[in-house]
């Protein structure tokens, strides 16, 4: 091995280790809060196997629970406006491939087979890492990880049903939103970082009671665009 090459490794294998580390992290903490959804699911009066393929095909956290939620208020004279909801939320993904495409690179089933996790863990844990060698080994990796967990823990959810009794007492949902703000606290380092996360937590915060589920979360993004292009309060501080 000629030093060039062995300097080369002694980057990388820092880089790489970083990106599986973040992946692990967000992967196993957001595959946990499937049991969440599969017991919801059924709740909600769904069987075991359309819970299942609801995560095996439409895989989007919050697009699914927003279908279960209200089927569960309004049985299934309510699927249109499951559907339409379960829309608006998936609208955001379609928004993170632009981002996504040339990190993803190389030929369209590539392209294809990423578009089914583009969402939003993969989303964070490949942006931030800093080169795009990095990048595409936290796209990849938190994928496989989340789309493998979100399964098995959306099987296990269902079988168990009400046998858990209420899964919001477990915190689930506190542990993915954790490893979210972990990923994002070491970028809150400057005024305009912090303007867009407040921003955008502000509007969503007040928008939710008032407004169907998935509008919020594309008005904060707005928001968000609107905040960081501008750049209101300069670049650092």
């Amino acid at each position: 091995m000629t030093d060039s090459a062995a300097a080369r490794r002694t980057v990388r294998d820092p880089e790489r280790a970083a990106a599986v580390r973040a992946s692990l992290a967000v992967g196993l903490a957001v595959s946990a809060y499937g049991v969440s959804f599969g017991a919801l699911a059924v709740a909600s009066g769904l069987d075991v196997w359309q819970s299942c393929v609801l995560s095996l095909f439409m895989f989007s956290g919050g697009s699914q629970f927003a279908v279960i939620g209200v089927l569960a208020s309004g049985g299934l004279a309510a699927a249109p406006a499951a559907i339409a909801g379960a829309s608006l939320l998936g609208v955001r993904n379609a928004l993170y491939s632009m981002r996504m495409a040339p990190i993803v690179g190389g030929p369209w089933w590539r392209r294809i087979l990423a578009a089914q996790w583009t969402i939003d863990e993969t989303t964070a844990v490949s942006t931030v890492q800093p080169t795009l060698r990095g990048q595409r080994i936290g796209f990849w990796v938190t994928g496989v990880v989340i789309y493998l967990g979100w399964n098995l823990t959306t099987l296990i959810g269902a079988l168990l049903g009400n046998l858990i009794g209420d899964v919001r007492m477990f915190g689930l949902d506190a542990a993915a939103a954790a490893a979210f703000l972990g990923l994002l606290w070491p970028r809150l380092r400057s005024r305009q970082p912090i303007a867009v996360a407040v921003a955008a937590a502000v509007v969503a915060a007040v928008l939710i009671p008032w407004l169907p589920s998935g509008l919020p979360v594309l008005i904060a993004a707005a928001v968000a665009v609107v905040v960081g292009v501008t750049n209101w309060l300069g670049r650092s501080s």
